[in-house]
């Protein structure tokens, strides 16, 4: 079996890196601009931040909704399928800050 097709593998693709937990974390609670997430995560970059979006967006974890009228704007959310993580999130959050 090739590893990508481990079931750890996949899920360490979806949660795996430096900035995509944060980035789950910071759209827990609901949409958000890209300035939002900027300043939710301020050591990221907007490159860096960029393409986890579009990253993550391709892999179906966020979801982009473009809205026009005056000002056109971008808001970033999880999917269904995002919010199933969650609570793995919090037991990996909750492991990190007792682990030594």
């Amino acid at each position: 079996m090739k590893p990508e097709f481990f079931p750890v593998n996949r899920a360490l693709t979806i949660i795996g890196g430096k900035w995509r937990p944060q980035v789950y974390c910071a759209l827990e609670k609901g949409p958000k601009r890209f300035s939002e997430l900027e300043r939710a995560i301020p050591e990221v970059n907007r490159k860096v931040l960029t393409d986890q979006l579009r990253e993550l967006g391709s892999l179906g974890m966020i979801k982009r909704t473009e809205y026009s009228g005056k000002t056109l704007h971008v808001e970033y959310e999880l999917t269904k399928e995002a919010y199933t993580l969650q609570p793995t999130m919090k037991q990996l959050c909750s492991w990190g800050k007792n682990a030594d």
